[in-house]
């Protein structure tokens, strides 16, 4: 009789629509194979956030049900890309001492240069820490190193990136998706998802930011010497350039985004006066494709020029030399890589998935980057799991088989508290980083 493959899921909850990409893993090789991806339009979520639990609970379910039908196998476990509109990244460092005389790096150093550093997080009680990444290791002076187990010295430094997140952001994710009948095995913020489903392990060492722009929000992920420096999310996106064109044009909103759909911001000047004709209401309206661009591309330039400029110039780097990595739905808008390579005086060029290949047709694109990045998220925590620490997921493993939203109650907890409770809060953070240690090790 031969045994059920071993599948591994990712689901995108996005503003615009609900993806499922579904892998099989290889029992010889380990490495997983994309055999199918499911897709339905997102209905209860707002700027990456659920605010109609019942509406994106179907859109789940519709995901789902398009993905089992795709690949003829049913499935229940799912690691989870979400968004958000307050997200923290905090860089932290943990400093311990080897001794006098220098010696191997053991497991217990790191994790005390780990707990030396998450002590320094001040995080609102009603915040959790959903990724602690560690992005630099440093021995003796020399940083850069990537694994330091095993090396010689007499001090350990750390430098930690917290990824923290609203406490009931994470909660309604976690319930909305149990409500459709699945069982949410780890969870992924949307930037990194989409900087590992399109980011090329060059580009990660050379510099750069992949910003995956959605629906309703753009996630920033800014990399160098192959780690993520900083993630955040802005709560603007496709949807605001819908907006715009609907209410300077005085359109109903699906027209504004059949409409947005047309037009490339790199329309030649002989084109601009061509006339777009609409129906709305049973009259005819007729707009120039010059119109249309020049709002389009208002939009685009203040997404780039101010909001995501602002967050490049947050991270600290001055320069990124493979440039910026576009990703998303608004990333398929035609001629946008050469647009936003002039306002941000940076090389661009718009990203199909990593594995865009071995995707179906039509589920391949640039808007899918964040979906098919959760399968490599979950292989890579898989093969190095202390590079990206998943609190929150270590906990939601050990839960029992069923669904429910009292499950989310009794298996939920936060890691960080307030200053008040930080003591506690820092030895059960520090007691699952040991946990993902001795995985490893």
């Amino acid at each position: 009789m031969k045994a059920e493959p071993e599948l591994l899921v990712g689901l995108d909850l996005g503003t615009s629509k609900v993806a499922v990409v579904v892998a099989e893993r290889d029992e010889r090789t380990g490495e997983a194979q994309i055999i199918g991806v499911g897709q339905a339009p997102s209905y209860g979520v707002r700027k990456g956030l659920i605010v109609n639990l019942e509406q994106a609970v179907n859109s789940v379910r519709s995901a789902v049900d398009d993905a089992r039908h795709m690949v003829g196998l049913s499935f229940r476990h799912v690691t989870v890309a979400f968004s958000g509109t307050d997200v923290q990244s905090v860089l932290t460092r943990g400093m311990v001492s080897l001794g006098r005389t220098p010696r191997p790096v053991l497991e217990g150093d790191v994790e005390r240069a780990i707990e030396v550093a998450q002590s320094e997080l001040d995080i609102a009680s009603n915040h959790s820490v959903l990724h602690a990444i560690p992005v630099d290791f440093c021995l003796d002076g020399h940083s850069g190193i990537d694994d330091p187990l095993g090396m010689t010295g007499s001090r350990l430094e750390l430098e930690l990136q917290s990824l923290i997140v609203p406490t009931s952001t994470i909660q309604n994710v976690i319930n909305c998706v149990e409500k459709a009948g699945l069982i949410v095995d780890g969870l992924v913020l949307k930037p990194l998802a989409a900087a590992m489903g399109a980011l090329s392990t060059e580009e990660a060492h050379s510099g750069a930011a992949v910003v995956d722009v959605g629906g309703g929000t753009t996630g920033i992920a800014v990399y160098s010497e192959g780690r993520p420096r900083r993630l955040s999310v802005i709560p603007v996106g496709g949807d605001h350039i819908t907006n715009d064109l609907a209410c300077v044009l005085k359109i109903p909103t699906s027209k504004a985004e059949a409409l947005k759909r047309e037009v490339a911001l790199d329309e030649e000047e002989g084109s601009l006066e061509d006339l777009l004709d609409l129906d709305v209401r049973g009259q005819k309206v007729s707009f120039t494709v010059g119109q249309v661009a020049e709002i389009v591309g208002c939009r685009v330039e203040e997404i780039f020029e101010t909001l995501v400029g602002k967050e490049l110039s947050k991270s600290g780097l001055t320069m990124f030399p493979a440039g910026i990595v576009l990703a998303g739905g608004v990333a398929k808008t035609g001629g946008i890589d050469a647009f936003v390579s002039d306002v941000l005086d940076l090389p661009v060029r718009t990203a199909p998935p990593l594995d865009a290949g071995r995707m179906p047709p039509g589920r391949n694109g640039a808007e899918f980057a964040a979906s098919a990045g959760v399968i490599r998220y979950v292989l890579q925590k898989e093969l190095k799991p202390y590079r990206y620490l998943e609190p929150s997921s270590s906990l939601l493993q050990d839960r029992p088989d069923h669904v429910g939203p009292s499950s989310v109650k009794k298996t939920f907890t936060k890691f960080v508290a307030d200053s008040r409770e930080a003591d506690g809060a820092i030895k059960r953070f520090t007691e699952t980083l040991k946990k993902s240690f001795r995985e490893l090790f």
